[in-house]
């Protein structure tokens, strides 16, 4: 006869809860008293990544808060990009927050020098005769061989962007450069040099698939950068359409001499040095 020894399993750990007394004769708004101790206990690592924090019912219901008061007091600080909301998950606190300066670096070297552990998914990998689009964006013949790309780039366990790039067929890296190593790398094993770079950077609502692969809630807002590199000889070596989860990324420019913005119909703003 065979003895089976069941083994309770191990609960997971609450959410944390923020000690705090509401002080209701202050000036400060009732979600700002809440926010900004949940902000410093963050930021100081008292509450580490992946922590999750309790949800408004539970807190509103603690501190006698109204709902909207807790839920507002939460979302300032996914604003922030400290924590995520995620329906059926709750919300939890978000790695590191990763700041980038503008320049003619990869997003995968700019992680890894930032002490994230990085993680590359190939998701599609196609060699295409190009169109007027293809052509027209890589400066090519119509018929050319082009290799569109399109790749999911998680940091420490978060996905935080889609990238997707179309490269002329003669210099584009195989699938398995790609989920071994950054774009720019796997050029420059193939003798590619990149110079410079024009960006533009906007923002827009993400869509259902976009949402669903970043893990982020349909509809919200997704910083995206078009990016076209150029080799010494300024021919186009590659193209890029990258999206971004804005509450774990964020851009800067360093500007010198003259900034060009166009207002297109739309209504976003386009910036180029």
């Amino acid at each position: 006869m065979v003895a089976v020894q069941l083994v309770p399993a191990e609960m997971p750990p609450a959410p944390f809860q923020i000690d705090l007394k509401i002080d209701r004769d202050s000036d400060a708004p009732l979600y700002r008293q809440i926010a900004e101790p949940l902000e410093r206990a963050i930021v100081s690592g008292v509450i580490p990544a992946g922590s999750l924090i309790e949800d408004e019912v539970s807190m509103a219901k603690r501190l006698e808060v109204s709902r909207p008061t807790a839920r507002r007091a939460l979302q300032d600080l996914v604003d922030r990009g400290l924590v995520a909301r995620k329906r059926g998950v709750g919300t939890r606190v978000n790695p590191g927050h990763i700041h980038r300066r503008i320049g003619l670096t990869s997003l995968d070297e700019d992680l890894r020098n930032a002490g994230f552990e990085t993680r590359t998914e190939v998701l599609n990998y196609q060699v295409v005769l190009a169109g007027p689009e293809e052509a027209c964006i890589l400066h090519c013949e119509e018929g050319a061989e082009v290799v569109r790309i399109q790749r999911l780039r998680w940091a420490s366990g978060e996905p935080l962007a889609l990238l997707t790039n179309l490269i002329p067929a003669g210099i584009a890296p195989s699938i398995t450069d790609l989920a071994n190593a950054s774009l720019y790398d796997s050029l420059r094993t193939r003798g590619v040099e990149v110079v410079s770079a024009s960006q533009n950077v906007s923002a827009r609502n993400s869509s259902e698939r976009e949402s669903k692969l970043l893990e982020m809630v349909s509809g919200d807002a997704v910083l995206t950068v078009q990016r076209w590199a150029f080799d010494p000889l300024g021919t186009v070596v590659e193209y890029g359409e990258h999206i971004y989860n804005p509450a774990l990324h964020s851009l800067s420019f360093n500007s010198v001499g003259t900034m060009t913005s166009t207002v297109h119909p739309q209504g976003f703003v386009n910036t180029r040095n």
